[in-house]
């Protein structure tokens, strides 16, 4: 077999989001992770929006079954059934059909906003970067011909699974592009998978108040699914401070077809300015950021979540703790990921408090991996 045989046969071998990863990450060229992210992710998503829009568009069009009499352009239709509406300038035929032009940037950046507009739920959530100087119009048709192959023939039937995936798996190589920074938007999925099967949770609200792009919140309802539960008997509750993540949050969210309206963004965070004050949430899963020093923790000295002891100004992890705590319901758990000092520090009273949520028995088990992280399941019953 010559070399050029067996290139192809290894291509055809790896799998196809790495295929795609390394193709997109081509296109790059001058463009920091940071910003390139989005605007991958925001034409994985739109095409995914596309995608589901024209799969009901077709039914509608038939007019068989139920469908009978009905308009394909009627937004209510697709509104009835949670499919967001897109019009004909926004879809991603119309879009891959102008790929190859110039003003293609200021056509991908209109449909966004155009898609806004239609569908109250993704206001503020789309990225409008498409006519940035620094992408140029062949790198981003590139990625729009890209995209549009992700899903094709046979398993255009299964394109929202294979986008979803994508995304997931975009975000992870984003993050690890970014290094320390990838951490702000994205926990490793095998951390969250590990959190999920542990507090296995099968119904009930679930929160998370740093919840990043939400991989908890997607990981949570795999969880369900995988295990012949419903959907429907988990909601899910978050807040995030950086609007560009939370913008992440929604649309990895909505590719997926969970109910993202309680994922609130506000830039004060959840230790100032809670969107969920009135919550008492059955599981609380969380990745918030490591030995936070600047969480003004000096306005809140008095605060009512600090039942176990006043966290020191300088450093947030026992005010997350705390803060995780508060907001459990009588037999709600919570499992975390912290900064493996926290288990041994004695700075500023956080020793103390360490001892009072072991008196109290609610340290249930801690994992120390091999890595500057730990994971610990908590709880309000004694299971010892």
């Amino acid at each position: 077999m010559d070399s050029m045989a067996k290139n192809d046969n290894k291509t055809r071998e790896e799998p196809l989001e790495n295929q795609l990863w390394k193709a997109a990450d081509k296109l790059r060229k001058n463009i920091d992770a940071a910003e390139y992210k989005h605007i991958v992710l925001g034409l994985i998503f739109l095409k995914y929006i596309s995608d589901a829009f024209e799969g009901l568009y077709q039914r509608l069009q038939k007019g068989e079954g139920e469908y009978a009499n009905a308009d394909p352009e009627d937004r209510n239709e697709y509104k009835a059934e949670n499919v967001f509406f897109v019009p004909e300038i926004a879809r991603w035929s119309y879009l891959q059909a102008r790929a190859r032009q110039p003003e293609i940037g200021k056509y991908v950046d209109f449909a966004m906003d155009t898609i806004e507009k239609e569908n109250p739920s993704l206001k503020g959530v789309l990225p409008k970067v498409y006519a940035r100087g620094n992408l140029d119009p062949t790198s981003l048709g590139g990625l729009i011909d890209l995209v549009g192959n992700i899903a094709l023939g046979d398993a255009k039937v299964r394109s929202a699974d294979i986008l979803g995936h994508v995304f997931e798996y975009f975000l992870g190589e984003f993050a690890l592009a970014e290094g320390k920074k990838g951490g702000q938007f994205y926990t490793p999925r095998s951390v969250v998978q590990l959190l999920v099967e542990m507090l296995e949770p099968y119904n009930g609200r679930v929160f998370d108040p740093c919840c990043g792009s939400g991989g908890m919140f997607v990981q949570s309802e795999k969880f369900v699914e995988d295990h012949q539960g419903k959907v429907n008997d988990i909601s899910i509750y978050g807040q995030e401070s950086n609007q560009t993540t939370w913008r992440l949050c929604k649309m990895n969210l909505a590719i997926r077809s969970i109910d993202s309206s309680q994922v609130k963004w506000n830039n004060e965070g959840s230790f100032l300015n809670d969107s969920h004050k009135d919550l008492k949430a059955d599981y609380v899963i969380a990745n918030p950021p490591f030995n936070d020093s600047d969480w003004s923790g000096d306005l809140l000295r008095k605060d009512g979540r600090w039942k176990y002891g006043v966290p020191p100004t300088g450093n947030a992890n026992y005010a997350w703790i705390q803060h995780f705590l508060y907001y459990l319901s009588p037999s709600g758990q919570t499992g975390f990921v912290l900064a493996k000092g926290s288990l041994t520090s004695k700075s500023s009273g956080e020793g103390e408090i360490r001892n009072e949520l072991v008196e109290a028995r609610l340290v249930d088990l801690i994992i120390i991996p091999c890595s500057s992280a730990a994971v610990e399941i908590s709880h309000k019953a004694i299971f010892f």
